[in-house]
C-alpha cells in the first residue's frame, strides 16, 4: 500500500495505547527482514533512516527502497527520516519522498531548537508529512558521539509542543543511544508525569537499553512510538559470526546476509509482541 505518514499511524495507537515500533535500518536485507515481520505479524510499522544509513544511500534511494518495499505490502508503512540535526536534509528528504522526518536540536538552546523545528513544520505540511522533534536529550547521540543528558522537565512539554505544532515528541527519560545491555534506569514517574502532559503522541529513543518489562509498561502510557536501533544491529552481526563460524568456507555473500538476517527478523517480531503493535492492521 502507498506510504503513510506518522500522524496516521499514531493516532490509532495512542487512542488504544500501545506503541507503534520504528526499526533503524542500513541495508536492504534487514529492510525487507523488518517489512517481512511486520507483514507477518499484522503491525504498522516505522522505518527509519538515520545517520550512517543515510551517508551510506542518500535520501533519495533510501526513500525509494522503502516505498518499493510499502507497495508490497498491505501494512501501514511510514518511511522516517531520523535524527537530522540539519534543515537542508530534511528538505532534501521530504523532496525525496519521506513521509516523517525528525528535527533533531537537543544540542541546541531551547530558543533556536523550538525556531528551526517550526520551519521544519511549516515546509513538511506544505506536502503532508510529519515532524517529531526533540526536547531535552537522550545521553549519547545517535552516531554514538559524546552527549550529556538532559532529561526532560514535564512543564516545558506543553510549551514546546504548542510553539512548534510539531506531531510527535522524542523526550528524555532515561535512555541511552547505543547501549549493549538492557540495563538502563529508567524514570517511570517522568515516563508518567510527561505522558499525562503531553498534548502529542510521545517517542522513546534509545530503547535496545530498556527491559522487556519497562518496555511493556511505557507502550501503555503516553509514548506512542518507540524507536529500536542498536539491538537490531547485533543480532544481525552476530547472525553474520554465526553463520561463518558454522561455515567457513562460505564466499556467497547474498546467502550469507540472507541467513544473517533470519535473527532480526525474529527480533522485530518480538519487539512487536512486546509493544503491543501486532494485528492492529
Amino acid at each position: 500500500m502507498p506510504l503513510v505518514s506518522l500522524t496516521d499511524v499514531l493516532k490509532d495507537a495512542q487512542a488504544k495505547k500501545y506503541a507503534v515500533p520504528g526499526f533503524n535500518f542500513h541495508l536492504y536485507e534487514d529492510l525487507v527482514a523488518i517489512v517481512e515481520a511486520a507483514q507477518e505479524a499484522r503491525s504498522p510499522v516505522i522505518l527509519m533512516a538515520a545517520g550512517t544509513c543515510i551517508k551510506h544511500w542518500g535520501p533519495t534511494l533510501a526513500a525509494a527502497l522503502v516505498k518499493d518495499l510499502a507497495d508490497r505490502v498491505d501494512i501501514p508503512v511510514v518511511a522516517h527520516l531520523d535524527h537530522a540535526s540539519s534543515l537542508e536534509l530534511i528538505f532534501k528528504s521530504i523532496h525525496a519522498g519521506f513521509t516523517s522526518v525528525m528535527y533533531d536540536g537537543s544540542m541546541l538552546p531551547v530558543e533556536e531548537n523550538i525556531a528551526n523545528s517550526k520551519i521544519a513544520v511549516k515546509v513538511a505540511r506544505a506536502f503532508g508529512v510529519s515532524v517529531e522533534a526533540e526536547l531535552g536529550r537522550v545521553a549519547k547521540g545517535e552516531e554514538g558521539e559524546s552527549a550529556v543528558e538532559i532529561l526532560t522537565d514535564p512543564s516545558d512539554v506543553v510549551m514546546f509542543c504548542e510553539a512548534t505544532d510539531v506531531d510527535a515528541l522524542a523526550v528524555a527519560v532515561g535512555t541511552v543511544h547505543g547501549m549493549q545491555k538492557q540495563e538502563a534506569k529508567i524514570h517511570l514517574d517522568l515516563v508518567d508525569a510527561v505522558s499525562e502532559v503531553s498534548p502529542v503522541p510521545l517517542v522513546l529513543h534509545g530503547s535496545s537499553g530498556v527491559s522487556d518489562n519497562d518496555l511493556k509498561y511505557i507502550a501503555t502510557t503516553g509514548f506512542s512510538k518507540i524507536n529500536i536501533g542498536t539491538r537490531l544491529k547485533t543480532v544481525f552481526t552476530e547472525g553474520i559470526r554465526e553463520v561463518l563460524q558454522n561455515d567457513p568456507s562460505l564466499n556467497d555473500q547474498l546467502k550469507l546476509l540472507k541467513l544473517a538476517v533470519l535473527r532480526v527478523k525474529e527480533t522485530v517480531k518480538e519487539k512487536i509482541e512486546l509493544l503491543g503493535s501486532g494485528n492492529r492492521v
